[in-house]
């Protein structure tokens, strides 16, 4: 199958300003997707969404291409990232590109490793399928150890049972998404209103390669993650 590589790295950022472009173990945190997303030999090109010329540069200059500047009202903070993929694939419908799907590498997941978007891509291939979304193990679960709090302010559990469980083990197993990768059949990305609205499967990716970075302290796990990695 064929597939073309997308990276969306707008230029706000409440958390940590420019953060698509900082510092990551000596590599602006953008060149780490664009390197692995050259791995991919089933996918013929990496495009860079993005509202930022200076992202822009510094993308090109990795090796990307950044065919478009993305527009304002798809790059503020609660535009939708389901938008965002709608519009690239827009583009590449223009340009009579046919694909068989788009993968989406986050520049947020840097600690990522080509067998991970290969095994996205193997479970893909199997067909039957509209999405592939990673993800990892959960930190907390909401039939153990997550609360809600209502009107009167009193706490519960988020999902409670008859039967109370009282130990960890006893829950059923669930998953935090990453923001590894994802796989969409362009037709998908047209008809569908969201990432879950479709048939959707999951790959699992361990914790240490999952972290998604949103906050300085973020940069420094995954920082300390990289270094330890090489020493």
């Amino acid at each position: 199958m064929s597939y073309i590589i997308l990276i969306c790295a707008r230029g706000g950022s409440k958390g940590v300003p420019k953060k698509n472009i900082c510092k990551l173990a000596g590599k602006p945190l953008l060149a780490w997707s664009i390197e692995i997303s050259k791995m991919v030999t089933s996918a013929s090109r990496t495009i860079v969404s993005t509202d930022s010329e200076e992202i822009a540069n510094i993308a090109k200059e990795c090796g990307a291409e950044v065919p478009f500047i993305r527009p304002t009202h798809l790059s503020q903070d609660d535009s939708s990232e389901w938008l965002v993929w709608q519009h690239a694939m827009d583009y590449i419908d223009t340009k009579h590109v046919d694909i068989d799907g788009l993968i989406v590498i986050p520049p947020t997941a840097p600690l990522r490793n080509i067998k991970d978007i290969e095994n996205c891509i193997d479970e893909f291939e199997k067909g039957n399928v509209d999405v592939v979304i990673t993800v990892t193990d959960a930190h907390r679960n909401p039939y153990f150890n997550m609360i809600k709090i209502d009107s009167n302010g009193y706490s519960s559990l988020v999902n409670s049972q008859e039967n109370n469980i009282i130990r960890r083990q006893d829950s059923p197993t669930i998953y935090d998404v990453t923001t590894v990768a994802y796989i969409i059949s362009p037709k998908f990305i047209h008809q569908g209103k969201g990432v879950l609205s479709g048939r959707v499967r999951s790959v699992y990716v361990p914790p240490e390669r999952a972290i998604d970075i949103d906050t300085m302290l973020d940069f420094q796990i995954a920082e300390c993650l990289m270094l330890g990695n090489k020493g």
